[in-house]
C-alpha cells in the first residue's frame, strides 16, 4: 500500500483535473469580468478566484474526505430524496440546461461569429450548434477514448496560445485600464466572488471528484490519508493553473475596453484580442481549437448526463437519455450565450449556497458525529433562503417587479441577515446553525453517556 505519489504522478493527475475543469467558462467569465471590474480589477479577481479556483477545490477534497461513492450517496446524509432532487439539478445545471449548451455558443461567439456577417448571427448560430450538437451525439452514443486523447492534445494547445495572448497583453496592452461599470463601483470583491459562481466549477468538483480519486487509486494509493494527500496535491497543480489564467484573461478583458468596448459576454474579447495581436490567422487556430475543446466538453457532460438519468431510470435506455439531453441542449443553445449566462444566475444563485453548504459539512460532520439533524437543519435553513435569492435574480433578469408573496420574506431577510443585500445573506446563518446544533448533538452525546455509565454503576 502507497501512501505516496511520485512528483511527476501529482503532475499528471493535477493536468488531468486542469483539462476536466477548463471548458468555455474558463474563457469567456474572467474576460467580462476585466471588462466589467476596470480600475477595480484586482479586489474583483480576488473574489473570483475564491469562487472559481478555490471553491472547486474544497469540492474535490469533499469527495476524497467523506469516501462517498458518489455525490448523491454524498447528498443522502441530508435526505434520499433530496440527494435526488440536488444531485439531478446540479447534473442537468452542468449539462443541458446551461454548461452544454454554453459549449456550442461559446465556440461560435470565439471562433465563429467574427467570421459571420451581422445581419446572419442567429442563423449562423443555428447551422453552426446543429452540426456541434450533432457530432455531440454521435460521439456521446458510442464514448471511446478518442475524445479524451483529442482533449488531452487540445487543453495544452488553448493554454499555448492563451499565454502568448496574455504576453504580448502584458508587453503591449491593447489600451488603459477605464473605471469600473456600475455593478463593480461598490464591493468589487464580493461582485467578483458571485461572478465566480459562472465557471459551474465548483459543481462540477463533486462530480469530478470520483474521477480523480479513481485515478489516485490507479497509481496504488488506497488509504484514506494517502488519497486525500494525493488529492489535496494535484488539486494545487490544476487551480495554480487556473487560477493564472483567470488573472491573465482578467487583465486582457482589462485593457479592451478603451479599443472595443463593452461586449455583452467575454466571448467575443478572446477573438478581438487574437485579431488584433495575431491577425487572421490567429483568429483562424483560435477558432479550430475553441471548437474542437468545446466539443470534447460537450460529449463529456452529455455523457455524465445520460449515464446519470439512466441510473435513476433504468428502464429507459442510455441511448434515449443522450438523444434527449443532445436535442434539449442544442435548443437551449440557439437562445444566445447572453441569454444562456443570464437565465444561468437565477439557479446558480439557488445552487451554489447548497453546495457550499454541503462541502462544509462534509468536513465539519466528524465534529458532530455525523449527526444527520445538523445535515437537515444547515441545509434548510440555507434552502429558504437561497431560494429567494434565485427568485430575486430571476425577477432581475427578465426585468419584472419581485412577485407579491416574496416581498415580506425578502424584507425580513434585508433587515436581519448580514451580507443579504450582497448575494451571501445565507453564510452566517448557516454556520451559526451549524455551530448551535452540533453543540447541542455534543451535549445529548455526553448526557446519554454519562447515564448509561450511571445506570452501570448502579
Amino acid at each position: 500500500m502507497k501512501n505516496k505519489l511520485s512528483f511527476s504522478s501529482y503532475i499528471i493527475i493535477g493536468l488531468m483535473l486542469f483539462a476536466l475543469f477548463f471548458g468555455a467558462g474558463n474563457l469567456i467569465f474572467p474576460a467580462q469580468l476585466g471588462q466589467n471590474a476596470g480600475s477595480n480589477l484586482w479586489p474583483a479577481i480576488f473574489g473570483f478566484l475564491i469562487t472559481g479556483v478555490g471553491l472547486p477545490l474544497l469540492g474535490i477534497l469533499a469527495m476524497s474526505f467523506s469516501k462517498s461513492n458518489d455525490l448523491q450517496e454524498l447528498a443522502s446524509r441530508i435526505h434520499p430524496i433530496y440527494a435526488v432532487f440536488f444531485t439531478s439539478l446540479l447534473y442537468l445545471t452542468i449539462g443541458p440546461f446551461f454548461a452544454s449548451p454554453r459549449t456550442g455558443t461559446v465556440a461560435y461567439e470565439v471562433g465563429i461569429a467574427p467570421f459571420v456577417g451581422e445581419g446572419f448571427q442567429q442563423g449562423g448560430l443555428f447551422i453552426f450548434t446543429l452540426f456541434f450538437f450533432g457530432i455531440t451525439l454521435l460521439f456521446s452514443l458510442k464514448p471511446n477514448k478518442l475524445v479524451n486523447n483529442i482533449g488531452r492534445i487540445l487543453a495544452p494547445g488553448i493554454v499555448i496560445l492563451l499565454g502568448i495572448l496574455l504576453i504580448l497583453a502584458i508587453l503591449k496592452p491593447m489600451g488603459a485600464i477605464q473605471p469600473p461599470q456600475e455593478a463593480f463601483l461598490n464591493g468589487p470583491f464580493i461582485q467578483g466572488f458571485l461572478e465566480g459562481y459562472n465557471t459551474m466549477d465548483a459543481l462540477a468538483s463533486l462530480v469530478f471528484g470520483i474521477i480523480v480519486i479513481k485515478a489516485i487509486r490507479s497509481f496504488g494509493v488506497t488509504s484514506r490519508n494517502g488519497i486525500l494527500l494525493a488529492t489535496a496535491k494535484s488539486g494545487v497543480v490544476a487551480i495554480v493553473l487556473l487560477g493564472i489564467i483567470y488573472i491573465g484573461i482578467a487583465y486582457l478583458g482589462a485593457t479592451s475596453t478603451e479599443m472595443f468596448g463593452i461586449f455583452s459576454n467575454g466571448g467575443p474579447v478572446l477573438s478581438s484580442a487574437a485579431s488584433h495581436y495575431l491577425g487572421t490567422f490567429g483568429s483562424v487556430i483560435l477558432a479550430i481549437i475553441m471548437t474542437l475543446a468545446c466539443l470534447t466538453t460537450s460529449i463529456g457532460l452529455t455523457v455524465a448526463c445520460a449515464e446519470y438519468f439512466q441510473t435513476l431510470f433504468p428502464k429507459i435506455s442510455y441511448k434515449k437519455f443522450a438523444i434527449f439531453f443532445s436535442v434539449l441542449t442544442f435548443v437551449i443553445a440557439n437562445f444566445g450565450l447572453t441569454n444562456i449566462i443570464t437565465y444561468s444566475v437565477p439557479v446558480l444563485m439557488f445552487l451554489y449556497p447548497l453546495a457550499i453548504v454541503l462541502m462544509l459539512l462534509t468536513f465539519l460532520s466528524p465534529l458532530f458525529n455525523h449527526s444527520r439533524i445538523v445535515y437537515i437543519l444547515a441545509t434548510f435553513s440555507t434552502f429558504m433562503i437561497s431560494i429567494f435569492d434565485g427568485l430575486k435574480a430571476l425577477c432581475d433578469s427578465i426585468g419584472i417587479d419581485y412577485f407579491a408573496w416574496m416581498t415580506p420574506f425578502v424584507s425580513f431577510y434585508e433587515q436581519a441577515l448580514p451580507l443579504y443585500t450582497k448575494g451571501l445573506g445565507w453564510f452566517i446563518p448557516a454556520l451559526v446553525i451549524i455551530a448551535v446544533s452540533s453543540l447541542i448533538v455534543l451535549i445529548q452525546k455526553v448526557f446519554v453517556t454519562n447515564t448509561k455509565e450511571n445506570m452501570e454503576v448502579h
